[in-house]
């Protein structure tokens, strides 16, 4: 094979993968496909958690087509038993003589070892094909494996003058339907959906996804509440849903209100409090991570934002835009959050722009683009 035929099944496994993007956390999203004498024979992707990988899903395809052939594969193969077997041995037994990898596989304490056993056993392994793309598709388990934190997305619907609301303390809806449902289809893809008290009391929402076409996946709900002020009554305690409700806190709260809340089937994580009296937002990752969440949509309030920001833990914005003013009566997109010259400032990078009826999205990546 030439390395422009593998560029081009690397395209093509890398188009398999993307049809599992977002559906198999905590595991990547992967895609493969098996070449026999310049046919396509085979092609998989890992539809999600548990489910076989792509690598066995394209031997599944191909068949006896397996012996002697080449297989393309966005990810390293694994060569660990999980929830299913290794497949480095499902290649080795198939008889497939080639494996073209897209990126290796950024676990640290399993990084090489599928690549190395494969050469071991004779199969000729070659690295590196389409690598910065097949890393694009896997940021959120990149950053989850490698920091133990799931990836940070800050989204917002705002006015061209940056405010969130019409009056500081309620709620309103300022951007139009279609951005409405592209919202739902974020939460449909992020494996949790973070907000501050505030928001909580003031908007009483359901944080579910209400998708048109489709019946999407409920996120899980996160609530930060330090001093545990949310009713047992919210609207977000209501639902019936597969997803379940975590809420963090102080560990001084009434014990009385942590079992009225836990009766209606919360979560409450009692975490540190930092030097300010506030939530440690690490801590809180890091036990969001334990959970195996490895994407988390922060919809505000602009208190939660600018501590996010404040301690640099934001790895993608989206930004919905609505083409009007509102004034200084409604509350800034971010709060307790300034910088004082242009070069502090967190830059957002890889900018992206979408129209949706009269509204703008302006997405984009923080830290350069790099999984931190």
């Amino acid at each position: 094979m030439s390395k422009s035929d593998d560029l081009y099944y690397m395209k093509l496994a890398l188009e398999q993968a993307k049809k599992g993007q977002w559906k198999t956390s905590p595991n990547p999203c992967v895609g493969a496909v098996i070449v026999n004498n310049d046919e396509i024979v085979g092609m998989g992707y890992h539809r999600k958690a548990g489910a076989p990988h792509a690598e066995v899903n394209a031997i599944n395809d191909a068949g006896e087509l397996s012996k002697n052939s080449t297989i393309y594969v966005t990810l390293e193969p694994c060569n660990h038993s999980g929830k299913t077997p290794p497949c480095t041995q499902a290649i080795i037994n198939s008889g497939l003589r080639r494996v073209v990898i897209g990126m290796s596989d950024p676990n640290p304490s399993v990084a090489g070892g599928g690549a190395k056993y494969l050469s071991e056993k004779g199969v000729e392994v070659i690295s590196g094909i389409l690598e910065e793309e097949c890393i694009q598709i896997n940021r959120p388990f990149i950053k989850y494996i490698t920091s133990g934190i799931p990836w940070i997305i800050m989204k917002a619907g705002m006015s061209l003058d940056g405010k969130i609301n019409y009056q500081k303390g309620s709620g309103g809806q300022i951007t139009g339907k279609q951005s409405k449902q592209y919202v739902h289809a974020l939460r449909d893809q992020c494996d949790a959906i973070l907000i501050g008290v505030e928001t909580a009391i003031i908007d009483n929402p359901s944080l579910t996804t209400r998708l048109e076409r489709k019946p999407g996946s409920d996120p899980h709900r996160v609530i930060l509440d330090t001093s545990l002020r949310l009713s047992p009554e919210a609207f977000l305690l209501q639902q019936q849903s597969d997803a379940s409700t975590y809420i963090f806190c102080g560990k001084d709260v009434s014990k009385k209100r942590v079992e009225a809340l836990c009766r209606k089937s919360a979560v409450v994580k009692q975490v540190t409090l930092n030097s300010e009296g506030k939530l440690d937002l690490k801590e809180i990752l890091y036990v969001l991570g334990q959970e195996h969440i490895t994407s988390v949509l922060v919809e505000g309030g602009a208190k939660i934002h600018g501590a996010m920001l404040a301690e640099n833990l934001v790895d993608e914005v989206c930004l919905l835009i609505a083409p009007i003013f509102i004034g200084n009566q409604g509350c800034s997109v971010i709060d307790n959050f300034a910088v004082l010259a242009k070069e502090n400032a967190p830059k957002v990078n890889n900018l992206t722009f979408q129209q949706l009826g009269e509204d703008i999205v302006v997405s984009g990546l923080l830290h350069s683009g790099t999984v931190v």
